[in-house]
């Protein structure tokens, strides 16, 4: 299975992504409806969907000719696993009442500042997954 991290990382598959959880129907999304949606082309849209298959993030229902994807979040409990120790050590360092040398503090600030900006890109994510 390809890394969850590099599957998601192409704007592409993550507005694919999107796309099937704002359409959590049941039924599923043609792909000639993510194309007209997207504004992307088909090739573009199946090889992108390819490759969410193959990391377990999309299902797919054959229906004669057509196919129908949804999606299939679970894969993204491995990106919430590894966040979660960030998200985590920041909160409890910004309580922590610690003063730090002030390379450190800025570097620290740094770090805090960006976790705390994953934390809400993280969270919002997570908001629109169904089930989760």
């Amino acid at each position: 299975m390809a890394d969850i991290f590099d599957v998601i990382a192409d704007g592409t598959r993550r507005d694919i992504l999107q796309l099937l959880r704002e359409r959590g129907n049941g039924r599923g999304t043609s792909v000639s409806q993510i194309v007209a949606e997207l504004g992307v082309s088909q090739p573009t849209v199946s090889k992108h969907l390819k490759v969410l298959r193959e990391a377990e993030l999309v299902s797919v229902r054959e229906e004669g000719q057509h196919r129908y994807y949804s999606l299939s979040p679970a894969p993204l409990d491995a990106v919430d696993e590894w966040l979660m120790p960030f998200v985590l050590e920041e909160e409890s360092s910004a309580t922590a009442g610690v003063t730090l040398p002030e390379p450190a503090a800025a570097a620290a600030d740094l770090v805090g500042r960006a976790a705390a900006t994953t934390k809400h890109a993280f969270e919002n994510v997570l908001k629109r997954i169904p089930g989760r």
